[in-house]
C-alpha cells in the first residue's frame, strides 16, 4: 500500500465562517467522511488547520510570523490515507472533497 496525502485547498484564503447550519453540515460530512475511512482501515491521519494568520515561519535561525507565501489558495487541512493505487487514491479524494466542499489535492509520498 502507498500513503498519500489528500490536501484540502480553501479556495480564495481561508473561509469566513458562514451560517452556521452551512458550517454544521460540511462538518457532519467531513466527520461522516472520516469514519468511513477509519472503518476501511484507509485513514492513517487526518487534520484541520488554524488560519494562516496564525502561522509561524520558521527559515533558518529566524522565526517571522506567518503565512509563509500571500495565496489565494490556502491549505485548510489534509488527510493521509494508505490506498493501494492512485486511481483508489484519487477516488477517495473525491468523496473529501465533496464532503469539505473545497478542492483537494492528491500527492503519494516518495519510497523510502
Amino acid at each position: 500500500m502507498t500513503q498519500y496525502l489528500l490536501a484540502v485547498h480553501h479556495r480564495d484564503g481561508y473561509p469566513t465562517p458562514g451560517p452556521a447550519d452551512d458550517m454544521e453540515a460540511v462538518f457532519a460530512a467531513v466527520d461522516r467522511f472520516n469514519t468511513r475511512l477509519q472503518d476501511l482501515g484507509k485513514l492513517v491521519f487526518a487534520g484541520g488547520l488554524v488560519p494562516p494568520d496564525q502561522a509561524k515561519v520558521a527559515d533558518g535561525t529566524t522565526v517571522t510570523d506567518g503565512p509563509y507565501s500571500e495565496a489565494k489558495e490556502v491549505l485548510g487541512g489534509f488527510w493521509v490515507i494508505e490506498a493501494a493505487s492512485l486511481d483508489e487514491a484519487l477516488d477517495i479524494a473525491r468523496d473529501g472533497s465533496v464532503a469539505c466542499a473545497n478542492p483537494v489535492e492528491v500527492r503519494a509520498f516518495q519510497a523510502e
